[in-house]
Parts: C-alpha cells; sequence; structure tokens
C-alpha cells in the first residue's frame, strides 16, 4: 500500500484516506487552548478522531441534512462551505433533497461511520446540522440559543448561561449545554416537532428578549454589533430554515483543533472551563462521561412554556 493512502475499516465498509500525513492543523500559537502551545495534527488524526467518537456523534447527526466546513490545505488555505453533494461522493452516502428559493438543494446526510470517515478524508472539520430532519425539514425538534460574547472574557458566557437555564427551567423546558470550541456556548431545548421554525424562532426570541431586558447593561438581542457594545449577544438566528448549528462533537477550524463539545451543567462551574477546552486529543474522553445523560429523549411541545413565557412577561 503506498504511504499515501490508509484504509480503515468502517463497519462494512473500508474507507481510503488519501494522504494521512497532511498537516491539517499546524502547531503554533494556540488561539486560547491548552498551554498557550497549539499541536500539529494531520489528516490521520482527524480520521482517528471521528472514528472514535462516532458512537456519541452519529445520534446527532442521523436523519439531518449538513452543511460541511471543508479545509482541503487546512487552516491556512482556503475554506468551502459545502451544501450540495458533489456527483462523485460515493452512491451508498445518504442524500437530502430539499428546497429552497427558486429550486433544491441536495445536502448530504450522516447516518453511519463509513460517511463521517469518508467526509474527513475530504477535510471537513466541521459538521453544521441542520435543527430539523430529512423527513420533515419544516419543523425543528431542537431550539438553539448561541450566546456570543463581545471578547474573549468568559466569565459573561457563564453568567449568561445560568441565567437562560433558571429562566428555562421556570419554562419547564430541559436544556442541554455545549462549548462551541470556538468562543461561547449553545443551549439546546429538544422540541417535539409539532411546531415550524417560525414558531420557534418566535419563542426563542422572546425567551431572549425577556432575559435582555432584564438584565441590559450585560445582555443584548441586538443584530448589529455597532449596537451591542460589550454585552453578550443572545442570537437566536439559528432557528431559521436551512439554518445550521455546529453539531456536537464536532472538530473547529481554529489551532489546536478544538471540539464542540457537550456539558452537563455542573461543569459549568468548573474553573477549568472554556469554550476551546477540549480538543481533538481528549473530547473522547468527556464523550465517554455521557454529560447529557439527563437530558429527556423527548422532546417538549412549547405550548405550555409558551403560556409560562406570556404570564412572565406579563
Amino acid at each position: 500500500m503506498s504511504d499515501e493512502v490508509r484504509t480503515v475499516r468502517a463497519g462494512r465498509r473500508t474507507v481510503e484516506v488519501h494522504r494521512p500525513d497532511k498537516v491539517l492543523f499546524p502547531g503554533g500559537d494556540s488561539d486560547g487552548v491548552g498551554d498557550g502551545v497549539a499541536k500539529e495534527y494531520t489528516k490521520g488524526d482527524l480520521v482517528d478522531y471521528y472514528r472514535s467518537v462516532a458512537p456519541f456523534l452519529l445520534p446527532h447527526l442521523r436523519g439531518r441534512p449538513l452543511m460541511l466546513e471543508r479545509r482541503p490545505d487546512g487552516l491556512d488555505g482556503p475554506v468551502f462551505m459545502q451544501k450540495n453533494t458533489p456527483e462523485n461522493y460515493p452512491d451508498w452516502i445518504t442524500r437530502a433533497e430539499v428546497a429552497k428559493e427558486g429550486g433544491t438543494v441536495t445536502h448530504t446526510v450522516c447516518d453511519d461511520t463509513a460517511t463521517l470517515l469518508y467526509l474527513a478524508d475530504q477535510a471537513c472539520l466541521t459538521l453544521h446540522r441542520w435543527l430539523s430532519r430529512t423527513g420533515h425539514v419544516e419543523r425543528p425538534d431542537r431550539m438553539v440559543f448561541d450566546l456570543d460574547p463581545a471578547g474573549d472574557d468568559f466569565a459573561p458566557v457563564r453568567a449568561a448561561a445560568r441565567l437562560l437555564g433558571e429562566l428555562l427551567d421556570e419554562l419547564t423546558l430541559p436544556s442541554a449545554l455545549m462549548t462551541t470550541g470556538s468562543r461561547g456556548l449553545h443551549v439546546i431545548v429538544p422540541l417535539d416537532g409539532r411546531h415550524d421554525f417560525d414558531e420557534v424562532r418566535r419563542f426563542a426570541r422572546d425567551v431572549a428578549e425577556l432575559l435582555a431586558a432584564g438584565h441590559p447593561d450585560r445582555l443584548t438581542t441586538a443584530a448589529r454589533k455597532k449596537d451591542r457594545g460589550d454585552r453578550l449577544y443572545l442570537d437566536v438566528q439559528r432557528n431559521g430554515y436551512a439554518q445550521t448549528a455546529v453539531a456536537p462533537y464536532s472538530v473547529r477550524a481554529r489551532p489546536g483543533a478544538p471540539v464542540a463539545v457537550p456539558l452537563s451543567w455542573d461543569q459549568l462551574d468548573d474553573p477549568d472551563l472554556g469554550p476551546r477546552r477540549w480538543t481533538i486529543a481528549d473530547a473522547v474522553d468527556q464523550a465517554r462521561t455521557r454529560p447529557w445523560a439527563g437530558v429527556p429523549g423527548r422532546g417538549r411541545a412549547l405550548g405550555p412554556a409558551r403560556r409560562r413565557l406570556t404570564s412572565l412577561r406579563g
């Protein structure tokens, strides 16, 4: 076998990894990861990570259209945000044709480990998933709040997450916490899929506005950066048709290969916690703790929560 090709077994399939020694994440400045020096990682390292984390990642991908963030030449090269599935992808990879304005888009769907490894071979670093599934693309089963700080200080993100978690508890909505691998946190609410995107985004916006109104010096829902000042932005714009959010356990295109990692709410108190706390070197260890074990498998309807929210706003 050539040194330029490595084969990896994934279930009933064998996936070829081309140029596994190609550096995708150069070493050097850490961008806030670890001790200040980012480790170098190759395409082979990326494939090995995704193979190890597949049992924990695939449940969050199956049946969902994806947008793929590809960096064929690594972090220093061009980025391709890929929606349409190329014609030369293997026929065993699932596709989903969904409507867009003036036509359709055929998204890749990652239903198994072989697909995940094939995408890693294509230098897909990050998987951005839809909040709905292919059978019901108009009705999301996830609602996402993106806590986006004005700077790199993580303390405002922790504080905002606690406030949002407490409000969602008042609304009797279960919620899950996740680092983004970038700067902030995502708070995710599982839904029952009865509501369309407009309803979900309107509800998320009303929750965010209520929270910001109670803490106007710290939080904002202003979409324009110039209107935010140094306040944390409660972003709910991902809750729209064809919008995406980074999938749990996805690698981010930053030095050191940080990973978007699910947390338990107790871990919010960890003094070492930061948005890039985990990398491909240790994210699987966090996954094995099953931090979302307490999150209900079945999502909630928004009707009762809407009535509680209306009462709080009134």
